[in-house]
């Protein structure tokens, strides 16, 4: 396998596009699956999971090898990465982006530009990753592609160069106009196209394309460009050629046009990939060697690096882990070393995944994708390396940072569930590293992107796992401080035969800054409490802290000073001052009651200037208060506020719905404040 022709492609793009269908019609037309499956039918090779066959929606990252022999008699092979277009499963889009050496970005002729298709443009374009675009469902009622080519000029400027354009549109597209060369291309219906005259009223419009798009690419090369200003007029393979590099440098962006149902277009958009499209040579991968990123040249007989793009959890062989080649090649027996854990990996047999086949390989050279079972040790984004090779001090480039945004509460159903959750649930993030859990109240909190995603997250937890819960709300984390300074004694008197229970302390309690946590001072004199017993004392205090105040919530910010007390030579005990001390708190906050504080989160917005309005209203509906707007290169718009936490339990489903999927969210827990009387919870 020769890295200068294998070409790993990301296809990314907002839910719905046809990413998928476009994945069966490529596949079905280099005759590695006899027929294209259907996703209403659920018979799709990249959406194999139950929960995406029940949803009709991509979830998780597909992977789809083929062979394609191209027009230049090269015969490629071609690693489709299906990325998820929900928000919800940014993970997946992450580790294609970080496998991938060019992006596809596919939008839908019918829905042209979404807010998915803008989010896609701007990780890959982030990312550094070349971009060609191709339009699908040309086929369906109401495609327009010169609609969606506007679109596409608007929303990504200059840089598109359309190389098709269609032959009749909706249930009358038959076949593509091809740019460069000025030729018809007519579909027959078993995907094989056949060169005829274009029809009169779109030889115009394809002639004027053909001239602007010439002029377009001949402009990156100044010798070309002083050849054309002269009169001499660029081959078709010329300008094939200067493409191809202008696509590796990120200077063009092609646009094609296909419909995956009748496979119009697809072997053309198959033939560009390979022709167009950057190899694993053109595109070398960086890692990170202590603060320093460094390019890892893709050379099959260097030392072996491996990139642990994602891992899967199989219910038949375990975790699955998908590897992308940096360096050297990798067979079945090797031992590698985790960078980051140290732990050293056997690697089992390989095989390549397409959908849910396992296709065995012998070896995995620089530049190809292929994955391996079992390798527990390894997660998502993980490398690993010879343990005496350069690569050992090296780690991956970390994705981009995804913060949770929504959370449940989990309640084990029985005890067998509650003995296996832990460890299932570190297999699922070790999976997926946009899940998180939180354990630092007494609840597991489940944390991730949205309700899709924790309930995907939940149904693969009991069908892959075995693992039941039941799930609630998080619970806002509100906490209680004293009111006013008082004064408060702590008293255990007990007799009853024996050694009997005597301590009493003597408490001045007050309150500190909201954050100042707790302060134990002793102000004990004349050993009026034994100074063995303060220990005691203080560990009674902060006991009753934690088990809550009057209204029930752990108590902060709180200043405890022990100024006297009384004990006795033989009653009295360690256990004896806890409780005394305990009481005293607890007293001391019945007394002088307690304010009731309330979490309160940063939250960043980034959102389009034209939705700046609704979501600021919407924000100080929400008791927020908005510390700044910035105005960003994109036209888009930064938003900070802080917002009470009790408010935020839902708001990335509303944000959504009140942007239409265009805003990016950021929540941080920030400070505490006085929670209003009318809003304390009963």
């Amino acid at each position: 396998m020769d890295q200068a022709t294998t070409r790993t492609v990301a296809l990314v793009g907002a839910a719905g596009a046809g990413k998928t269908t476009l994945v069966e019609a490529l596949l079905h037309r280099a005759g590695a699956i006899s027929r294209p499956g259907r996703v209403e039918e659920g018979s799709t090779v990249s959406d194999h999971e139950p929960e995406e066959i029940a949803r009709g929606i991509s979830l998780s990252l597909g992977v789809a090898p083929f062979p394609w022999t191209a027009p230049d008699g090269l015969t490629y092979d071609v690693t489709l990465l299906d990325a998820p277009g929900s928000a919800d499963f940014a993970g997946a889009l992450d580790a294609a982006v970080a496998a991938a050496d060019f992006a596809l970005v596919v939008v839908s002729a019918v829905d042209g530009v979404q807010a998915g298709t803008l989010s896609a443009w701007r990780q890959v374009a982030d990312a550094g990753l070349p971009r060609m675009v191709v339009v699908t469902k040309e086929d369906r009622a109401r495609a327009d592609f010169r609609h969606v080519l506007d679109d596409l000029r608007t929303a990504f400027g200059d840089g598109l160069v359309p190389l098709e354009l269609p032959l009749g549109e909706e249930q009358a597209f038959t076949g593509v106009a091809d740019v460069l060369s000025e030729e018809g291309l007519a579909y027959d219906p078993d995907g094989h196209h056949h060169t005829e005259a274009l029809p009169a009223g779109l030889a115009d419009e394809e002639h004027r394309l053909h001239d602007e798009v010439t002029e377009e690419i001949v402009a990156h090369d100044d010798e070309q460009l002083e050849r054309y200003l002269s009169g001499e007029v660029p081959t078709t393979a010329e300008l094939e050629t200067t493409l191809a590099h202008e696509v590796r440098d990120g200077e063009a962006f092609p646009v094609l046009v296909v419909s995956g149902v009748t496979g119009v277009g697809v072997d053309r958009l198959a033939d560009l990939l390979c022709e167009l499209g950057p190899s694993a040579d053109d595109r070398p991968k960086s890692v990170r060697a202590g603060k320093t990123d460094v390019v890892v040249a893709p050379d099959p007989k260097g030392p072996v690096l491996v990139h642990a793009f994602r891992t899967l959890a199989d219910p038949f062989v375990g975790q699955v882990t998908l590897l992308r080649v940096l360096s050297g090649t990798v067979r079945p027996g090797d031992k590698l070393v985790n960078t980051t854990t140290k732990t050293e990996e056997r690697i089992p047999g390989l095989f390549r995944l397409r959908g849910k086949e396992h296709l065995p390989v012998d070896s995995v050279p620089a530049g190809h994708v292929a994955a391996v079972a079992k390798l527990t040790g390894t997660p998502s984004g993980s490398l690993l390396a010879d343990r005496t090779g350069p690569g050992a001090s090296m780690t991956a480039v970390p994705p981009r940072d995804r913060p949770a945004v929504y959370a449940l509460a989990l309640e084990p159903v029985t005890q067998s569930d509650d003995d296996r959750l832990s460890a299932a649930l570190t297999r699922l993030t070790a999976e997926d590293p946009t899940l998180s859990i939180d354990r630092s109240t007494d609840r597991t909190v489940l944390r991730g992107l949205g309700d899709t995603h924790l309930a995907v997250a939940l149904e693969r937890l009991a069908r892959v796992f075995g693992v039941h819960v039941t799930t609630s709300p998080v619970p806002v984390g509100y906490r209680e401080t004293i009111r006013k300074q008082v004064e408060a004694e702590g008293k255990v008197k007990k007799q009853s035969g024996g050694h009997g229970q005597y301590a009493v302390v003597q408490l001045r309690v007050s309150p500190l800054p909201h954050g100042s946590g707790f302060e134990f001072v002793d102000k004990v004199v004349g050993g009026a409490i034994p100074r063995g017993y303060l220990p005691a004392v203080q560990r009674g205090v902060t006991e009753a802290m934690a088990s809550g105040g009057p209204h029930g919530y752990p108590v902060v910010d709180l200043r405890v000073e022990v100024y006297d007390g009384k004990s006795h030579s033989v009653d009295s005990s360690d256990m004896a001052f806890r409780t005394a001390a305990a009481t005293g708190v607890r007293e001391a906050l019945q007394a002088a009651g307690t304010l009731v504080l309330e979490p309160i989160s940063h939250v960043e917005v980034v959102v389009p200037s034209s939705a700046q309005g609704d979501v600021m209203s919407d924000l100080s509906a929400r008791r927020g208060r908005i510390s700044a707007t910035t105005s960003l290169d994109d036209g888009s718009v930064r938003i900070e506020a802080t917002v009470p936490e009790a408010e935020l339990s839902r708001y990335v489903l509303d944000l959504r719905s009140i942007t239409g999927g265009r805003a990016e969210l950021t929540m941080v827990p920030d400070h505490y404040e006085i929670c209003p009387d009318h809003l304390v919870p009963a």
